[in-house]
């Protein structure tokens, strides 16, 4: 295997074997030992590179020839642990100005922009200079060439939420939303971003709508649906408190909607209500509700969701199970749990004048 990366040198690169000013240096070959399984083809120019990193590793030589020799390693494999590390404590070393290492980080970042090593560098110098003003765009940047770059977004949600760049993060959002209203990576920024921000009822409605929109333009997405649900599921709130989520999937169900996803929420939404209703002793038939969420199961299970056959299978079982619990009542439920407690630990009769 021959390095790729060895096209980024021009051809008027020397060794380093070759250069004078690095004579007094002795490479260190790499051992493989004597017998190895795999032989791996390194380009000339690696095995010199790296021969040489070797050597002033071994001797913790921190120079400015250290630093470029860096450099060249990480061009020819910026997957290197070891070198990113010798690299952060030459530059501590050296005291180099670390906002030219960022402007370096990021070229390399935009060609291996999903190389965890390369993400790992920026962070801790960006951690040095406790400044992350440049990290938004960065990322922007990376993510305009692909919206779901998960190493991209792991260090945009570290650096809104160690600085606090909360502010402008929702329109940001919303800009990528709205070019793919299935980039699940924005739905969950998105969810990220409101947790933080604090989800009151107010905000909860608010983005009940915003989802619901987004779903009216496609029915059948995920993302959209997810987000809806987690936002009812996130606290304290029910599905109870917002009688327009109920209104708006009734209606979709009701114009011929079987997307999966509707019918899971459906299914959520009528198991709530049916507990609810023989929790609280209502005055609502719980069996008009019972029946829609073993029907929709079944639904899922035979004809839209067929590959999770026995989950729908199981959410039916459950189902029933938590339905005979609450027809009991919370106050008979705690009967019964003093009179099993009673039964463990009452004294124990007596035959005899012996304990039993």
């Amino acid at each position: 295997m021959s390095d790729s990366s060895d096209e980024d040198f021009n051809e008027s690169y020397v060794m380093y074997r070759h250069r004078r000013e690095w004579s007094d240096v002795h490479p260190i070959k790499q051992n493989d030992g004597p017998n190895p399984i795999v032989a791996i083809a390194y380009s000339e120019r690696f095995l010199d590179v790296y021969d040489y990193f070797r050597a002033i590793l071994a001797t913790q030589e921190k120079s400015e020839r250290a630093l470029e020799l860096t450099t060249d390693a990480l061009r020819l494999n910026a997957a290197n642990y070891t070198v990113w590390q010798y690299r952060r404590e030459i530059l501590h070393a050296l005291k180099k100005n670390l906002y030219d290492e960022l402007q370096y980080i990021a070229e390399v970042i935009e060609d291996n922009p999903k190389n965890y090593q390369v993400w790992h560098h920026r962070r801790v110098i960006v951690e040095w200079l406790n400044d992350a003003s440049k990290e938004l765009d960065l990322t922007e940047k990376i993510l305009d060439l692909d919206a779901k770059n998960y190493h991209a977004w792991q260090h945009r949600q570290w650096a809104i939420e160690t600085f606090n760049l909360f502010d402008n993060e929702l329109a940001f959002i919303d800009k990528l939303i709205a070019a793919d209203v299935r980039n699940n990576s924005a739905w969950n920024q998105r969810f990220f971003v409101l947790k933080h921000l604090g989800l009151t009822p107010e905000t909860v409605q608010r983005e009940i709508h915003y989802a619901m929109n987004r779903i009216r333009l496609i029915k059948n997405n995920e993302s959209s649906w997810n987000f809806l649900k987690g936002l009812l599921e996130y606290g304290d709130f029910s599905i109870s408190q917002f009688p327009d989520v109920e209104t708006f999937t009734e209606e979709l169900y009701n114009s011929g909607n079987r997307s999966p996803y509707l019918l899971a929420f459906l299914v959520d939404m009528y198991t709530e209500k049916t507990l609810h209703i023989y929790e609280t002793n209502s005055y609502d038939d719980p069996e008009v509700y019972a029946r829609k969420v073993v029907e929709l199961c079944e639904m899922l299970a035979n004809h839209y969701d067929t590959i999770r056959y026995k989950y729908w299978k199981y959410v039916i079982q459950k189902f029933n199970a938590d339905k005979e619990l609450a027809k009991v009542g919370p106050n008979e439920q705690n009967e019964e749990k003093d009179e099993e407690e009673h039964l463990v630990t009452r004294e124990p009769e007596k035959v005899n004048g012996e304990a039993q």
